[in-house]
């Protein structure tokens, strides 16, 4: 829970852009803090209207759609902190906002859930070939047949990615009868009675069914291409719930047309639509057994709720308490609010002598620190100092003429 903290800076003085329609759970938080100049917009802004919108922004809200790149934080000097109201961060140039000591959040975990159940129900559509039938029926055409029609139990899951998601997909994929096996880079403990295979192409060829839930990096480009889909056990199902560039979509409709592939379900596209209505094109459009969904995958109310939540209360724990859990750019801090002192935040580029230049100009003009907090990345250098009432303003000054300063800021 937040801190209540009277901050130096006055609430309503401090500047607030929420876009991309972020939930209302997040909005009326941040109101209950005293934060009145709290503006929502229900779209993404283009780079040079967001440009033009920033100048006085101390903490902007995005989704996936909003590119904050390094010519939108140059716009940007008031900005504090950007909350990505989503899983990922890619839409943030993370090394830009570092350089200028923005932090960023998300809410990494928060639509798990929603991701999960829908792989599994996909999963069921798929098996049973549901899509070709309700075409079918819409068209007209009574199909009522069996052949080619699958139950879930005894199948073989392959997830690649046991992060948050694949883990929670496989606990569910266990409840429905289904053996589990996953790939990951990393060496991960099983949930239930899930195993860890050593090599991608003894997954695809052992699976009856293959998700992924692996984020989108150089390494995981093109992960699954015609090199990958032909290791495939034949008529296996593809869904692919991650990254848009993970899945090579040219390959894999060759492998659909030709039959090596059974069918498919995705969510993701290597260039998707800016706003609904917009026209959207793909080569898995018009193919049997595919399920194309508009990126969709965490969209549930309850989902939303929770990132709104979530990324609102560490946005407010930054902002009221200098708190950076969960930042992708200022080096993490978890610390106590301390009473009876001011509390001044000072980030720098992580050069060797900055703490000792820090308390030499402190401690030469009598400045007593009550309580300092020191935390590196290979960037930049995040000090949160407690020091005396009285002395507090003339700490900011001093503060700020040390060499390799990025950032100060009075807190409270």
């Amino acid at each position: 829970m937040t801190q209540k903290t009277t901050t130096s800076y006055p609430r309503e003085k401090i500047n607030i852009l929420l876009l991309e329609n972020i939930s209302e759970r997040a909005v009326n938080q941040i109101r209950s803090h005293g934060y009145v100049n709290v503006r929502k917009l229900g779209g993404a802004l283009s780079e040079a209207e967001l440009i033009r919108q920033i100048g006085d922004v101390h903490l902007l809200g995005i989704r996936s759609k909003t590119q904050v790149t390094q010519a939108v934080l140059d716009a940007a000097p008031k900005l504090q902190s950007i909350g990505c109201f989503c899983i990922g961060v890619n839409q943030v140039d993370l090394k830009a906002a570092t350089r200028k000591g923005v932090v960023v959040f998300n809410a990494p975990y928060s639509n798990t859930r929603s991701v999960a159940e829908l792989v599994i129900g996909l999963s069921i559509l798929l098996i049973r070939r549901i899509p070709d039938k309700n075409k079918a029926a819409h068209d007209g055409i009574w199909l009522k047949e069996a052949k080619g029609s699958f139950e879930l139990r005894g199948k073989t899951l392959g997830i690649i990615g046991y992060g948050n998601i694949g883990s929670q997909v496989s606990v569910l994929a266990e409840a429905m009868g289904m053996k589990v096996i996953y790939y990951d880079i990393l060496t991960k403990l099983p949930l239930g009675n899930a195993s860890q295979v050593r090599h991608l192409k003894d997954l695809l060829a052992a699976s009856d069914i293959i998700t992924l839930h692996v984020p989108e990096t150089a390494q995981t480009k093109n992960l699954i291409s015609k090199a990958q889909l032909k290791h495939c056990k034949k008529g296996a199902l593809l869904i692919n719930y991650a990254r848009g560039e993970v899945v090579d979509l040219e390959a894999l409709r060759k492998c659909i047309l030709d039959g090596q592939i059974g069918g498919a379900a995705i969510d993701v596209f290597p260039v998707e639509p800016e706003k609904n209505g917009d026209r959207f094109q793909t080569p898995l459009q018009d193919l049997p057994n595919v399920i194309l969904t508009p990126h969709i995958g965490g969209s549930t109310e309850e989902a939303q709720q929770n990132i709104g939540e979530d990324v609102s209360h560490k946005l407010l724990q930054f902002l009221e308490g200098g708190i950076t859990t969960g930042s992708h750019t200022v080096p993490e801090l978890a610390l106590p609010i301390q009473e009876g002192a001011h509390r001044i935040l000072h980030i720098h580029n992580n050069v060797p002598g900055v703490l000792s230049a820090i308390n030499t100009r402190l401690s030469k003009h009598k400045i007593n620190i009550v309580g300092q907090y020191l935390k590196t990345n290979d960037q930049i250098g995040y000090v949160v100092l407690d020091v005396d009432r009285s002395l507090s303003k003339k700490a900011v000054q001093l503060l700020r003429e040390v060499k390799d300063t990025i950032k100060v800021r009075l807190l409270y």
